[in-house]
């Protein structure tokens, strides 16, 4: 991407970088930062530590940032109907997969995994959306600054 192309790397690395915001947050493995905030609040933490709050307060700021430009590069990109064909298409793809039965919905765990994954594609196609469509039809999107 150096040269100024965009590759299906760079959408892997984006799509990765999703991923890993995504799956940090909330997991349905318990290894997640949701999960963490909920054993701190709980008690059930302990004291593990000394500055295990201020580790989950910058954690917890660290992702937001992540959320942030994710979802705002997200909504400029992709806007409403872009997400809502995104998840559709997320959603026939999962529903084609179910019937042709390469995967299993059955149980809470695999539906909470494709949903993370689904909202993981989401991100990463907003990240790269403006890149893909710039390729597709040769337009450059740019932003209005006043």
């Amino acid at each position: 991407m150096a040269n100024g192309q965009f590759t299906w790397g760079s959408l892997l690395i984006r799509l990765v970088g999703a991923l890993a915001l995504v799956y940090a947050t909330y997991n349905p493995d318990g290894y997640s930062y949701f999960h963490w905030a909920m054993r701190w609040l709980s008690g059930s933490l302990g004291a593990s530590f000394k500055g295990a709050e201020a580790l989950l307060f910058l954690t917890g700021i660290l992702l937001m940032i992540g959320w942030v430009v994710f979802l705002n590069a997200t909504r400029q990109s992709l806007g409403s109907l872009g997400v809502l064909l995104t998840i559709a298409f997320c959603a026939g793809l999962i529903w084609l997969f179910v019937k042709l039965e390469l995967i299993s919905v059955f149980g809470s765990r695999t539906l909470s995994h494709l949903v993370l994954i689904v909202i993981g594609v989401v991100l990463a196609l907003g990240m790269s959306w403006s890149h893909i469509r710039r390729q597709l039809t040769g337009q450059v999107t740019t932003d209005e600054v006043d």
